[in-house]
């Protein structure tokens, strides 16, 4: 296949010859529905290196927040200093990350996340000097909370803007054939985006540990912040991101993800639903902390938590595959009730053992849910706002993490581990009550 340019205009499957420049772009057949495998095309709809460098671009926010609380901690020898800088970083990173989508609507990604990058390193490195000089002086400076907060606000949202270029890229088929086709591109690119989260996220803590332990507490967070300089411009600048234009370049009623139509208040729902995931998330944590702490260690939760979301990216790939006559607000509701069912079974298990077996249950809804949001979210995006939903979906789950993190903890010093496993099952309760609504909102869309 020939080397392609995705022009924003250029519907998906067009070729369109560019001499002399190799985009790594690739020719893709969107209306023959017997094509190659699901996710085999999604090289060929954004090239090959776009999956790698999307990947890995976004590793260094999930390294962030366990960097500052491991760093903070060593050198402190604080775990309140430690645990407050950490919720510097995530406060920072929930209030920049919509600041920072909607900046991309206006001005093109490329810019934007060029300038975070360069923002986001020179805060991070602040952070390990700073952190260090305060730790020389014995005293924990106010000047650590604020370049932490720094470091939240400006670290680039590769993650949200990668599933932005997803929709844009899936976004411009035409016919019935090619629509249907393209539909499940989206659905395949945002299962892979999900399970791409899910792993960072799990690698990224585990990669400071190893770091911090073997070699320096500081080391993390350099390496975060090289990481970001080298890999996010690179980001940046790949060919994708003409596919998304800036505000300014758009043509008037031109076809793309976003439409006048859109109704700016009903976003609010898949925002609230990721609230929602955030704090099941975070009250989970906290209580698997309380679970493990009588039995092996408070060490052995990041662990369990980890069974969680093995199961849940395994199940979020296997979303390609459904069927898309149910639709997405029912796929929401059901996974949501199964995530509320299962949770029900958290207080049982008394043994190690026993818990990795019903998280590893619990989390094949998860992984659906997240992706079926997520391409809500795209659905009732306002036209040229489709940065700023997809980071203020982000900044929802970092949110709904420090909530549930608070809640679920005050419940298990109070009442113990099995109270505390009460908030991830409210939480998935209302994910579903949340997804009911989105069903009507859709539906008048329709």
């Amino acid at each position: 296949m020939t080397p392609q340019n995705p022009p924003s205009t250029t519907p998906a499957g067009t070729a369109s010859a560019t001499a002399g420049r190799d985009t790594t772009i690739l020719e893709v057949p969107s209306g023959t529905p017997g094509g190659p495998g699901r996710f085999s095309r999604l090289p060929q709809l954004a090239g090959r290196s776009f999956i790698p460098l999307g990947l890995f671009a976004r590793l260094p926010l999930a390294m962030l927040t366990v960097g500052t609380l491991t760093l903070v901690t060593s050198v402190s020898g604080s775990f309140a200093a430690g645990g407050t800088a950490a919720g510097a970083v995530g406060i920072g990173s929930a209030l920049g990350a919509p600041v920072l989508g909607s900046l991309a609507d206006k001005r093109g990604q490329r810019p934007v996340l060029v300038v975070a990058a360069l923002l986001n390193t020179m805060a991070v490195l602040a952070l390990v000097l700073i952190a260090s000089a305060a730790a020389a002086s014995g005293a924990f400076s106010i000047a650590v909370l604020v370049i932490a907060f720094a470091s939240g606000a400006t670290c680039p949202q590769v993650g949200p803007l990668a599933r932005v270029r997803w929709m844009a890229l899936t976004a411009n088929a035409e016919g019935s054939a090619a629509t249907s086709v393209s539909a499940r591109d989206l659905d395949t690119a945002l299962s892979y985006e999900s399970t791409a989260d899910e792993v960072t996220f799990v690698l990224g803590p585990a990669l400071v540990g190893i770091l911090a332990s073997l070699v320096s507490p500081w080391l993390p967070l350099a390496l975060a912040a090289a990481m970001t300089i080298t890999l996010v411009p690179a980001f940046a600048f790949h060919p994708t991101h003409r596919a998304v234009p800036a505000a300014g370049s758009r043509k008037p009623g031109g076809k793309g993800a976003g439409s006048p139509a859109r109704l700016p208040w009903a976003v609010a729902l898949p925002v609230f639903a990721m609230v929602c995931m955030g704090t099941f998330f975070g009250s989970t944590q906290a209580a698997l902390s309380a679970f493990s702490a009588g039995l092996a260690g408070t060490e052995i939760a990041g662990l369990l938590y980890a069974v969680m979301g093995l199961s849940s990216a395994v199940a979020a790939l296997s979303v390609a595959y459904w069927p898309r006559r149910a639709g997405l607000s029912l796929r929401w509701v059901l996974c949501a009730l199964l995530m509320a069912a299962l949770a029900l079974l958290l207080p049982v298990p008394s043994s190690l053992p026993m818990m990795a077996l019903v998280l590893l249950v619990l989390g094949l809804p998860v992984g659906p849910v997240m992706v079926t949001v997520f391409a809500v979210g795209g659905r009732v995006a306002p036209a040229g706002r489709l940065g700023t939903v997809m980071t203020a979906l982000a900044s929802g789950i970092v949110a709904g993490t420090a909530v549930g993190s608070s809640v679920g903890g005050q419940l298990a010093q109070l009442d113990g581990y099995q109270a505390a496993f009460l908030v991830p099952f409210c939480a998935a309760v209302a994910l579903s009550l949340l997804g009911a609504a989105a069903a009507v909102v859709l539906r008048r869309r329709a």
